[in-house]
Formats: structure tokens, C-alpha cells, sequence
């Protein structure tokens, strides 16, 4: 399968809710400098480092101006999603909180077909509230040809404009057919960061 996350336009969200957090691909300059532990510095190379293709790109960029601790305490509000099917034990643990237990159970039910599956196996072992905000840091890749609209809307920074445009060049033959369609209205970057949200059956 490939999953596909497009961000035509940079959207972000400023006010946060219990499970929300900012993209470090879809955040402004001053969104993250306004993080408690960033500050204008350090939001400019997070800015210049993108793309961020997992969790551990971001924590590589931001381990050489804080310490494990620190990291953790900010991807509390800043935190790219990482692939239930393909993310390691070491990228799972960047997510706060998270237990030894929890990485296994993690990794027991893969490959996860859809969010709701992970929703229901992780229930078995968490309350809901906590379900919901382990589902916050994570997504399942979608298929580029098979995916529904409004699994390609729940692509970070999609639009529907982007969403038309993923689906009229199907099917998808490779990904570098991929990379050249979806690349005649995003930059090669951007591309990049799409790519690594959709699978290729």
C-alpha cells in the first residue's frame, strides 16, 4: 500500500487539545518558537531541516540542543507520526509515556489495515482516554490506489484540491510515477514527505 500525506497548503493549529500537537512539517516559524524549550533559534533549523520522514528525523534535529528528557517533555506539543506498520522499537518509544508493554503490544497487531483496528486492540490493554491519545501520534499508511476520499483527507495538511489530484492519476503504477504527477504541484520535498504516508499495493 502507499500512503500518501500531501500538504498543499501549510495548515497548523495554534490552540491545543489534549491530543493535539503541531507537525514539525506543517508548522510555522513562530508556532514552534513559541514551544516551551524552542524558542526563535532553534525553530529556524527545525524549519530548515524539513522534510521530518519519522519521529526519529525530528529527534536527531533536536538532540544536539537538548537532552532525552527535554525531547520528551516537548513531544508532549510537537511530534511527527510515526507508521504503526514499519516504525521501530526505538521510534515508538519517543512517544511519551510509553511503556515496554506497550511498544510489544504495539508491534503484536501488526500490520494494522485501518486506525479503527488499532483503536480496538489497543482498548484491550488501556482506557480510552489513553487509546486516543496513543492514536495521536500514530497512522496507518493508506493506499494509493485503493484509499477512499476521506481516508486521503486524513492525510496532516491535505486539501481537497490535493486529495483530487491523487486520485485522477490512478492507478499508480510505481512510485516514481507518484513522485512525477503529485511533483507537478508540490516541491520535490514536499513529494518526499507525502510519500512516506502511502503504501503501493
Amino acid at each position: 500500500m502507499l500512503r500518501v500525506l500531501v500538504v498543499f497548503c501549510l495548515l497548523s493549529t495554534s490552540a491545543f487539545g489534549a491530543n493535539e500537537r503541531l507537525n514539525p512539517n506543517l508548522a510555522s516559524e513562530a508556532e514552534l518558537a513559541a514551544l516551551a524549550g524552542i524558542g526563535p533559534e532553534l525553530a529556524a533549523a527545525i524549519v530548515a531541516g524539513r522534510p521530518y520522514l519519522d519521529p526519529e528525523d525530528l529527534d536527531a534535529s533536536l538532540s544536539g540542543a537538548m537532552d532525552p528528557a527535554a525531547r520528551q517533555a516537548v513531544y508532549a506539543s510537537l511530534f511527527r507520526p510515526l507508521n504503526l506498520n514499519t516504525a521501530e522499537e526505538t521510534v515508538i518509544e519517543l512517544i511519551p509515556g510509553m511503556t515496554p508493554k506497550m511498544v510489544h503490544e504495539f508491534e503484536e497487531y501488526r500490520p494494522y489495515t485501518s486506525m479503527a483496528q488499532f483503536r480496538r486492540e489497543m482498548s484491550k490493554y488501556v482506557d480510552e482516554a489513553e487509546v486516543e491519545r496513543l492514536a495521536s501520534y500514530v497512522f496507518v499508511p493508506v493506499s494509493l490506489n485503493e484509499a477512499t476520499r476521506d481516508q486521503i483527507m486524513a492525510i496532516p495538511g491535505m486539501t481537497s484540491r490535493m486529495a483530487h489530484e491523487f486520485e485522477e492519476y490512478r492507478p499508480y503504477r510505481s512510485l516514481d510515477e507518484f513522485r512525477r504527477e503529485i511533483g507537478k504541484y508540490v516541491s520535490e520535498v514536499e513529494v518526499r514527505r507525502l510519500e512516506s504516508y502511502v503504501t503501493l499495493d
